[in-house]
């Protein structure tokens, strides 16, 4: 008998140097508290945007299933849509203020119309297939309801009769919301739970911070002879090796993509096509996670890594990340004899997973990928195309 891995965990170092990859409310870079020291930090938020936009051949969009818009103005659009279908505007504006004041993306009591109607509190996640059916469903009760208050009265009767049908199409939210999740506070769409949960990626030693003074010449200025310039800046700028790490639960991921019940994707007969999906997504994911940097200041900072090492880990225990590994951070000055920073980073966190297997035993097949010449113990050096591979493989077969 085989069966599937619950989760897979990812665990990644990255290096940046002079980069501003993600802000603060301030414009400076992010920062975490952590053991002795503070760290920089790129929150998950960040991560998953680019790899959920990544455009190029392992991009989530290349997989041919339908994805998701995240929006304040997704009521505009719904209205939009409504009316070159063939209903006039007044109808089209009606439709989507039942929508919106029946509580179907925001969960406000207060009544709106108008522009005001038109725009939710919070940016929302719907899938392009909940669009086109809640579309259809307002145009095919503006063919019958030509009045305004009537079609508002279908409109909210229906919302409710269809409760259960709209929070079905939860499976039809979009590829994002599969992976990442979805939390809403509307009264009829369903939240969705994630089954891929990414952690905030940390510098294993001492944020190193720059503030970078920059001025913009003024080319006119300079032409006519004069000094001067168009401005004077300042920005920070920040360097570090960090540490990511990411996991699937497969189980969920099983779930949300084909509408299986977790349990029924552990049983040794569930047909192979109905994991090929879920093989694609790992193979795909593992390979942005490994080559897709989220950029900020890209024309003056190039902030741009492939992963230097990668390790994969697919078993049945519940997660344990290896952020334990850089509780003390990781002196930066280089000692006689020193291994450099990379390479004493990897060793951290293959002391830590040895640690723990040897206190709960090792209960997980690994693969890693390294450009060091490092031995990880109980795992097997792969390059990305073999690892990604592997990722897909474990959910086809259904072994790891």
């Amino acid at each position: 008998m085989t069966l599937l891995p619950h989760f897979i965990q990812i665990h990644t170092l990255h290096n940046y140097p002079a980069a501003l990859i993600n802000r603060d409310d301030a414009g400076l870079a992010k920062r975490l508290p952590m053991g002795d020291a503070v760290r920089t930090r790129i929150s998950s938020q960040c991560l998953k945007r680019h790899w959920r936009t990544a455009d190029d051949r392992f991009s989530l969009s290349s997989l041919g299933v339908p994805m998701a818009i995240r929006s304040r103005q997704t009521l505009e659009l719904i209205r939009d849509n409504i009316v070159e279908k063939g209903i006039n505007d007044e109808l089209a504006q009606a439709a989507v203020e039942a929508l919106r004041n029946n509580k179907l993306l925001d969960a406000s009591k207060k009544e709106l119309k108008g522009e005001d109607a038109l725009k939710t509190g919070q940016a929302i996640l719907l899938g392009k297939a909940e669009i086109d059916y809640l579309v259809r469903l307002c145009v095919d009760l503006a063919k019958e309801y030509t009045e305004s208050k009537a079609l508002k009265d279908a409109i909210k009767k229906t919302l409710k009769e269809k409760k259960k049908n709209i929070e079905t199409l939860k499976h039809a939210s979009g590829l994002e919301s599969a992976l990442f999740g979805r939390m809403v506070t509307s009264d009829v769409l369903a939240s969705r739970d994630a089954s891929i949960y990414v952690s905030h990626a940390f510098t294993v030693h001492e944020a190193q911070v720059e503030n970078d003074y920059f001025t913009v010449v003024d080319d006119l200025i300079q032409e006519a002879g004069e000094l001067g310039s168009a401005g004077i800046f300042d920005t920070e700028l920040a360097s570090g090796l960090y540490y990511g790490y990411v996991v699937v639960d497969v189980r969920q991921l099983v779930e949300n993509l084909e509408g299986i019940k977790g349990e029924k994707c552990f049983e040794p007969d569930m047909p192979a096509e109905k994991r090929e999906l879920s093989g694609q997504v790992v193979r795909n994911l593992l390979h942005l996670i490994a080559t897709v940097s989220p950029g900020a200041k890209k024309g003056s900072t190039a902030p741009f890594d492939w992963a230097k090492f990668v390790l994969v880990e697919a078993g049945d225990w519940q997660p344990r990340s290896l952020a334990a590994s850089f509780q003390d951070a990781l002196p930066l000055k280089r000692q006689e004899n020193d291994k450099g920073l990379r390479v004493r980073a990897i060793e951290r966190l293959t002391q830590e997973m040895a640690a723990m297997d040897e206190a709960y035993g090792a209960p997980s097949s690994r693969r890693y990928l390294s450009l060091d010449e490092i031995n990880v113990p109980g795992a097997k050096r792969v390059n990305l195309k073999d690892l990604t591979q592997w990722g897909e493989e474990i959910i086809h077969q259904g072994s790891c």
